[in-house]
């Protein structure tokens, strides 16, 4: 995708060095754009812990990067295993960081010691241009229904949760790849973007990415979804996932959960957009099984925003007594999405749906 006319992925080489790896810091997002320069181990965890990387797909990607970078360091077979096992607790909903890891994992564990660093770098890359593939291909199997929105004198309406674009993943993005394909061919749409409370990945990210490309949109607080669905104002919704259970249960950015009920209530189309890197094939009862991320309560209580001098400043909103909670995601039974969209294309949220387009995992 372009900043300023300016291509970009989310994650990238050092065209200098061609070994250090380069993020957008997005815990700076939007009121400034910095790049990260990662060179160890520790620097990719932690960007992958703090959320200065994030979105399942990029997380994974960096991952991979992250286990290059440590075995510059130290390429035995004992320290990869424990540099892997390190960067893979860093998250643990995503289903994508551990299919990373997996994946390097098994391409590395016969390779010779000093061959590690040169293959590794190579398998990184082949998983970061295979997400970009997968995501442009959803972007295509999720426009025809964008286009069965389109009536005359109307304009789509799309209302999506978290951020689950290009900024989500290596390129393109997931949800919002449909919307950029669909964008891209013409078609007159509008996004209604939830701020997604608590850290306001809506608000701060999918916005700026959105603008960035000049498509329309609006930020409307998270419990509004079910307001605009009642009044005719949502023609579907697409999300995101963290992780998707073989029986189609979506984990999503917390808040998700409550917007496929009003979607089901006011029989708006609910889809999930998801690579098939982040369906978890052991897993199949997702409300039960899914580990549910707990983060900082800090995130709840407090706020960071710009003031009007253009300083940036945290602030506690939260009575100084309070306690707080933050599950960083929910669950939507499958029971409640229309379909997932795959980079194979679209099926029902079942165990049938899923293996009718990847018969492989009988």
């Amino acid at each position: 995708m372009k900043i300023d006319g300016i291509a970009y992925r989310s994650v990238w080489l050092n065209a200098d060095d061609r070994w250090s790896v380069h993020i957008l810091d997005q815990t700076k997002l939007p009121w400034s754009l910095e790049v990260l320069r990662l060179t160890t181990r520790d620097e990719a965890a932690h960007a992958i812990k703090s959320m200065q990387t994030r979105g399942a797909p990029l997380i994974g990607a960096v991952a991979a990067y992250g286990l290059c970078l440590a075995l510059r360091a130290d390429a035995s077979t004992e320290a990869m295993e424990r540099d892997a096992e390190l960067i893979n607790a860093t998250r643990p909903t995503a289903v994508n960081l551990r299919w990373a890891l997996d994946r390097m994992l098994t391409r590395l564990r016969n390779t010779p010691v000093s061959e590690r660093v040169a293959v590794a770098y190579a398998e990184a890359a082949l998983i970061a241009d295979e997400d970009v593939a997968q995501n442009q291909a959803i972007g295509q199997f999720g426009l025809p229904l964008i286009e069965a929105a389109v009536r005359p004198g109307h304009r789509v309406n799309v209302l999506t949760h978290c951020n689950a674009g290009w900024l989500a993943t290596v390129d393109w993005g997931t949800a919002l790849s449909p919307i950029y394909t669909a964008f891209n061919a013409g078609i007159d749409l509008h996004v209604w973007v939830d701020e997604t409370r608590p850290r306001n990945q809506g608000a701060a990210l999918t916005t700026w990415e959105l603008g960035k490309h000049g498509v329309p949109h609006t930020v409307v607080a998270d419990n509004a979804g079910g307001h605009f669905m009642q009044h005719g104002m949502v023609d579907l919704v697409i999300v995101g996932t963290d992780r998707v259970s073989r029986t189609g249960d979506a984990a999503n950015k917390i808040g998700t959960y409550l917007k496929a009920l009003a979607a089901h209530d006011n029989n708006v189309p609910f889809w999930v957009a998801t690579p098939s890197t982040t369906i978890d094939w052991e897993l199949s009862d997702g409300v039960a099984d899914i580990p549910i991320e707990e983060r900082s309560a800090a995130e709840v209580t407090d706020m960071t925003g710009r003031l009007p001098d253009g300083t940036i400043a945290t602030m506690r909103v939260v009575a100084a007594d309070s306690p707080a909670a933050n599950p960083a995601f929910d669950v939507t039974p499958a029971r409640l999405v229309t379909g997932l969209i795959t980079e194979r294309g679209r099926c029902s949220a079942s165990a049938d749906g899923l293996l009718g387009l990847f018969p492989e995992r009988r």
